[in-house]
C-alpha cells in the first residue's frame, strides 16, 4: 500500500463522517420513503425530485402500487445533487458526472476533474463572498455599528450643532 493510500482511508472516512453529521435527516439503511417524506426532509420538492428522475439524475423504485420508495442512497444521492446544484454546478454537469458514476470506476478520473474544477470555483466564490461581507462589515461599521459575532447597532449620538461663526 502506498503512503497516498494510507492517507486517503482516513481522510475519507473523515469527510464521510463530517457529511453523515450534516445528514440529520437520513432514513435508516433500511427504511424507505415516500416523496413527501423525501421532499421534507431534503428541502426538495416533489416537482424537482420528478424533474431530477425524468432527466436521469436520479433512479427511484416503486412499490407495488407504483408509488415512488426512496432509499438511503437515494436520499444521499439527493444531497449530492442539491450541494452540487448551490455551487451553481449546471444540470448538464450533473448529468454527465451521475453517467460517469453509473458507468463504473474506469470514470473516476473524469469525475475527479469535474470535482476538482467545481472545488476550485467553489473557493473562489467563497473568496468573492468574503469580499463581499468585509465591505458590508466595513459600511455597517460606518454606520455605527460595533463590529463582533453580532455585529450589533451602537447606540445612535445626535450630532453636536457647529459651533458660531465657522
Amino acid at each position: 500500500m502506498t503512503a497516498t493510500a494510507d492517507l486517503a482511508t482516513p481522510l475519507l472516512d473523515q469527510a464521510m463522517a463530517r457529511l453523515r453529521a450534516q445528514e440529520t435527516g437520513a432514513p435508516p439503511p433500511d427504511a424507505t420513503l415516500t416523496i413527501a417524506e423525501m421532499a421534507e426532509r431534503t428541502g426538495v420538492s416533489a416537482h424537482t425530485l420528478r424533474y431530477y428522475e425524468r432527466i436521469g439524475l436520479l433512479e427511484v423504485a416503486r412499490d407495488a402500487s407504483g408509488h415512488r420508495v426512496y432509499t438511503a442512497t437515494d436520499f444521499a444521492r439527493v444531497l449530492f445533487l442539491t450541494r452540487m446544484r448551490m455551487t451553481g454546478m449546471p444540470i448538464r454537469d450533473l448529468k454527465r458526472y451521475v453517467a460517469l458514476a453509473a458507468a463504473g470506476e474506469e470514470t473516476i478520473p473524469e469525475r475527479r476533474a469535474m470535482l476538482l474544477a467545481r472545488r476550485d470555483a467553489v473557493k473562489a466564490q467563497l473568496t468573492e463572498l468574503q469580499f463581499a461581507l468585509d465591505t458590508i462589515e466595513a459600511k455597517l461599521t460606518g454606520y455605527g455599528c460595533v463590529p463582533g459575532p453580532e455585529f450589533k447597532p451602537a447606540p445612535l449620538r445626535r450630532a453636536e450643532p457647529a459651533p458660531a461663526g465657522r
